[in-house]
């Protein structure tokens, strides 16, 4: 009877604030008011969910490795997440994490492992609102540890600048979120090496121009076939030129007929498919070292004619120059014989005493 009356209780090996089954090899622990891992999860867990808890620190060991061997999708969104420490998530097994709505300020590029990770999903929505985390996981991304990755997600963390090189170690990455921040540019970012890359979205953030360079980078990947540009800034000037082009060109771009300039005002809400040269007054490139060129000898021709007037004024007045020249030689001339008497007179005694006794 005691048996039967247990019907509901946790299966053994259960941490008392979550709920198991080991049928599904699943454990959740959402909304338990948790402040630390439980230390006794049951090793045959491969799903784990510990969500909306006060958990602020993942110290080393969080998820013993020898403990938790078949832990393979772990997901930690919705906590209060700021410090993750090197080792806390090296999981031999895992392949999915999700670190999403956490307000992360420190997060070791040791997290996951020393060598090579397993993973293969990553999800950071939302969770990289400090610079220091942001370099951080380039740090990790760049270190070769995660090559298995094939999907990175990036959404709305704010981000304005992305750091140079950032992707170059994904080689297996085919899907990158990028939606929902702030980025103005993308010419410090490199697509180089991404040759499963076959979606990029970029939507929802404040790009003007995409630069040529990008663009030879988007035709080189040739799995690429879902680029999402909808809801940016797009400047509609001599330099979105490229973009135009390539956007009549490429069928990667998804909904690109929905695609308008947002400055100037004169082109606000044209399609960009449906701009020409024309539109844009780019007839005559705009040439910097050129127009410098000509400002200078501009300058100098405007110099030269101001010599050539000064030169033509003295040539005017030689002769008013000429009597003015004399009459200042006359001046120090009898100056000069002025002081030269003096200096005689002071030099011999006789006249000093001529000069002291004279009426004159």
């Amino acid at each position: 009877p005691v048996l039967l009356g247990c019907g509901s209780a946790q299966p053994v090996g259960c941490p008392a604030l979550c709920e198991c089954s080991e049928p599904a090899k699943t454990v959740k622990c959402v909304n338990r008011n948790l402040t630390a891992v439980p230390p006794d999860l049951p090793p045959y867990v491969r799903s784990l969910f510990i969500t909306g808890n006060p958990l602020t620190h993942l110290p080393a060991g969080a998820f013993p490795a020898q403990r938790l061997p078949d832990l393979a999708s772990l997901n930690l969104s919705g906590n209060h997440l700021r410090v993750v420490e090197a080792g806390a998530l090296a999981l031999p097994a895992l392949r999915q994490l999700d670190l999403s709505g956490n307000a992360l300020v420190s997060f070791s590029p040791q997290a996951l492992a020393k060598g090579a990770s397993p993973l293969e999903e990553l999800s950071l929505r939302g969770a990289l609102r400090d610079q220091g985390v942001l370099l951080s996981l380039a740090a990790l991304l760049q270190s070769g540890t995660l090559r298995n990755l094939s999907c990175l997600e990036l959404a709305d963390n704010g981000l304005l600048l992305l750091p140079a090189g950032m992707f170059t170690a994904l080689p297996a990455l085919r899907q990158l979120d990028l939606s929902n921040n702030s980025l103005v540019g993308l010419r410090n970012v490199s697509f180089q090496g991404l040759g499963q890359l076959q979606s990029l979205n970029l939507s929802d953030n404040s790009l003007g121009v995409l630069w040529n360079s990008t663009l030879a980078q988007f035709r080189s990947l040739p799995a690429l076939r879902h680029v999402v540009l909808s809801h940016n800034t797009w400047v509609c000037d001599c330099a979105i030129e490229d973009l135009v082009a390539w956007l009549k060109e490429s069928d990667q771009v998804e909904g690109k007929e929905t695609l308008t300039c947002a400055y100037p005002d004169k082109m606000l809400g044209k399609a960009l498919l449906k701009i020409n040269s024309s539109d844009l007054n780019c007839s005559v490139p705009i040439d910097l070292p050129s127009q410098l060129q000509t400002s200078y000898v501009f300058l100098g021709i405007v110099l030269a004619l101001i010599g050539a007037i000064f030169l033509l004024v003295l040539y005017l007045n030689r002769k008013g120059i000429k009597k003015w020249m004399h009459n200042i030689r006359d001046a120090c001339r009898d100056h000069m014989e002025g002081y030269h008497y003096r200096y005689e007179i002071n030099a011999d005694p006789r006249l000093t005493n001529l000069s002291s006794n004279s009426d004159v």
